[in-house]
């Protein structure tokens, strides 16, 4: 029989590699990244590890060469977001743990560091995508004033989002309640003739939305095989795609334009 502190060493490695899986996984990390990111941790303590990378959860197997120890468990991974502070800090810290020789504790040090940075504050956020809004419009033509309704309805439709997301609404259902009040906003403004029928704020006041990270992971996971993985992501950024078209068309069929 194997000496406890032995079993033990596998456990905590098994649920350590589980965590940073996990954590990878909910802040917009592709297949292929996680899996190296294991394994590069894996390596480094002696052990073999097998991943199983779903949409909504990670099973994970750890042996070493011997195969005297085992530890298989599987952990379900919160609700995707894109974090690419998280992302970023995560990769850093395992090209550390190799060339420094970490312990467990180090790494949970690590871990618990980078999950209690804090985020922006929250008019940061709504202002700088409201610009982001403003920018695109005047990228597509529109002219100062439609850069000002462009950049209303962005900020009210983030905002509107993150209140639901808050309340813990549907997230597509969050995606669609942003899309149709930037739209309805922008829209507002286009029917009564004070854009002087211009599109362009109406056009891009729902580009914050657009699921860019999902589909670019879509891709990147079809390109490099993990074919299941890139189709659920793909869905799933078509889901999102399909919530923004339909507030788009149902300020459209409300202001009859």
């Amino acid at each position: 029989m194997e000496h406890p502190a032995k079993i033990a060493d596998i456990k905590n490695v098994g649920n350590l590699l589980l965590e940073i899986g996990s954590y990878l996984m909910s802040s917009g990390a592709n297949s292929h990244r996680i899996r190296n990111t294991i394994n590069r941790i894996s390596q480094t303590f002696g052990f073999h590890a097998e991943l199983l990378i779903t949409h909504r959860a990670l099973m994970i197997s750890v042996s070493d060469d011997t195969d005297s120890q085992f530890f298989s468990s599987l952990k379900r991974t919160s609700p995707h977001g894109v974090n690419f502070r998280m992302v970023s800090g995560i990769s850093r810290m395992t090209w550390r743990v190799v060339e420094e020789n970490w312990t467990i504790e180090q790494i949970e040090q690590e871990l618990a560091r980078l999950a209690a940075l804090p985020h922006f504050p929250r008019l940061i956020t709504l202002t700088f995508v409201a610009l982001a809004g403003a920018s695109f419009c005047r990228l597509f033509g529109g002219n100062w004033f439609d850069m000002m309704v462009a950049f209303g309805a962005t900020f009210s439709g983030l905002f509107i989002r993150q209140e639901m997301i808050k309340k813990h609404f549907n997230p597509y259902l969050a995606i669609f309640a942003a899309s149709l009040t930037a739209s309805l906003l922008s829209g507002f403004y286009m029917k009564y003739g004070i854009s002087l029928t211009r599109e362009h704020a109406f056009t891009t006041s729902v580009l914050f939305l657009i699921p860019g990270v999902p589909l670019i992971n879509s891709f990147s996971d079809m390109i490099d095989g993990n074919l299941m993985n890139g189709i659920v992501r793909g869905m799933n950024g078509l889901i999102i795609a399909f919530a923004i078209s339909l507030g788009l068309l149902l300020a459209k069929l409300i202001y009859q334009i």
